[in-house]
This record gives structure tokens, C-alpha cells and sequence, in this order.
């Protein structure tokens, strides 16, 4: 028997407050070969909305792969046993064991993909290969195919380096040690190559991605590398938004409420 949606989230995708751009109604029926859904991580409304444009899309009938950033590429051996052994998304997630995530918001979309047998993608690097780039750079853990496709021998595109220090600095209250900007500049963008090459394998099935909102930036983010080696692919990039994106930034958005939160620079700023 497979496991029921929760009908809890049978959220409405036309609610107040939503932003689009002008390519929204033709966003939100058809769908491209790959759809790359962002998030603001601890936003729960923002979940919500994103799970609603998703199962709208499903129950009409498409059935995309679902590549998701909360479970390590290395772990997809693991997953695909989860995805056929368990009746529900409790079951998987402790399967997976995976303590970094608030899993309460994405069991709707695990539930979504067991009862409808959308295949799981673990889309992330792990922090082991994270560390690896970090000290031998973006290609270190790539095979010679793959090094070769994204041209990761040559030097990285520059603004692409340069967009990534500008979020890595800023995310950290603009206090990181210069000597340390390089080697995370290097872990994100291979993150965003991995996860661009993992979706290129479920094809020719679509693909849906599920990842935070700076990975789904088409300046800079996945979108870039697919169309460094799949420039004919139909993309979409829609990003959940507390605040109005720059227009190069994503193919449309949605606005959501600002969740109020504690500022994380307060203890590191200089006491009056």
C-alpha cells in the first residue's frame, strides 16, 4: 500500500503576496526537462509553497526524477534501498541518517516521491569531498570526463569565482580569514558542478532539483554549469524568496514572507 499525501499541505500556489515573473503562467504548466526549485533553508512558508508548485505538477502527471541537496551523492546506494524498502518518508529519513536537516520540511516531497515512484538523486558533496576540495581544488574529485566536459583544468570562469567570495564573505559576516576564502569559493562551486553533472544523468527523464536558493542562481549557480555542457537543455530556475532577486538571477520567483531570526553577526560584532 503506498503511503498517503498529507493533505496538510494542500497549499494554494495563487496566495497573496506571490511575485512572479512575466513567464509565470507558462511556469506553472509546462514543464522542462529540468526544474530547479530553490529555498531559504529555515522558511517554512517557503517549503510550503515550493511542495504545493510541485505536487501540482505530479498529480497532473509528470514524473521527474527528484535530485535532492539534503542527502550526499556518496549515499545514493543507501538511498536507492531506502526508496525500495520503505513505506513511508520516517522510514527513509532514518535510514539515511542524516542529522544536518530540518527533515520535517522536506518529508512532504520524500512522501510525494515514494507514493508516486519518482526515483530520489542524493545530489550534495560531502563534507569529506568538501575538505578534499578545499585543499586540492574543484577537480580533485571529479573523473577525467568530467574534469574534461567543465573545462575544470583551465582557470574558473571569473565571475563566477568572484560572485561565490562576495555570498562565502558576506555568509560570514564579512570575518573570514582571507586565506580561507579560496578553498570554500572551490568546495561551492564543485558542489554546484556535482549537482549539475547528477542531473544530467537521469536524463533523458526530467529532472527536478531541490536546493537552496544559491544554487539554483542562473549568474552563477547550477544553471551555468549545465549550460557549460547541455546548452540546448530546457531549464527553469524558480527561486523562493524573502526578498526581491536581481533580474538576471533566477527565470522567476516567489515571495515569501521573511522569517524573523536572530542576527547570527550580532556576538561577532565589537561591543559599544
Amino acid at each position: 500500500m503506498k503511503p498517503a499525501i498529507p493533505a496538510l499541505l494542500l497549499i494554494a500556489v495563487a496566495a497573496a503576496g506571490c511575485s512572479t515573473s512575466q513567464n509565470r503562467a507558462a511556469a506553472d504548466t509546462d514543464n522542462p526537462q529540468v526544474l530547479l526549485l530553490g529555498e531559504v533553508h529555515d522558511n517554512a512558508e517557503g517549503h510550503k509553497r515550493r511542495y504545493a508548485d510541485l505536487r501540482k505538477r505530479v498529480e497532473a502527471g509528470w514524473r521527474p526524477a527528484i535530485a535532492m541537496e539534503q542527502f550526499d551523492r556518496e549515499t545514493q546506494p543507501l538511498l536507492n534501498r531506502a526508496q525500495k524498502d520503505c513505506r513511508d518518508a520516517q522510514c527513509l529519513i532514518l535510514v539515511m541518517q542524516s542529522p544536518r536537516w530540518d527533515w520535517a520540511q522536506y518529508k512532504p516531497i520524500i512522501e510525494m516521491a515514494l507514493h508516486y515512484q519518482l526515483p530520489l538523486i542524493a545530489a550534495n558533496l560531502s563534507r569529506a569531498d568538501a575538505s578534499r576540495v578545499v585543499r586540492d581544488g574543484v577537480a580533485s574529485t571529479f573523473d577525467e570526463k568530467t574534469i574534461a566536459e567543465y573545462k575544470l583544468k583551465q582557470a574558473l570562469p571569473a565571475d563566477i569565482v568572484k560572485a561565490q567570495e562576495k555570498e562565502i564573505v558576506a555568509g560570514h559576516c564579512n570575518m573570514l580569514p582571507d586565506m580561507m576564502v579560496p578553498g570554500m569559493v572551490n568546495a561551492q562551486i564543485a558542489r554546484d558542478i556535482w549537482m549539475a553533472k547528477l542531473v544530467r544523468e537521469q536524463l533523458p527523464r526530467d529532472v527536478v532539483l531541490i536546493a537552496g536558493n544559491g544554487h539554483v542562481r542562473k549568474d552563477y549557480g547550477v544553471p551555468r554549469w549545465l549550460d557549460a555542457v547541455e546548452p540546448r537543455l530546457t531549464v527553469r530556475s524558480v527561486a523562493y524568496t524573502e526578498a526581491a532577486p536581481g533580474k538576471s538571477e533566477f527565470d522567476t520567483h516567489v515571495k515569501i514572507a521573511s522569517k524573523q531570526r536572530p542576527d547570527p553577526c550580532a556576538s561577532l560584532k565589537p561591543k559599544s
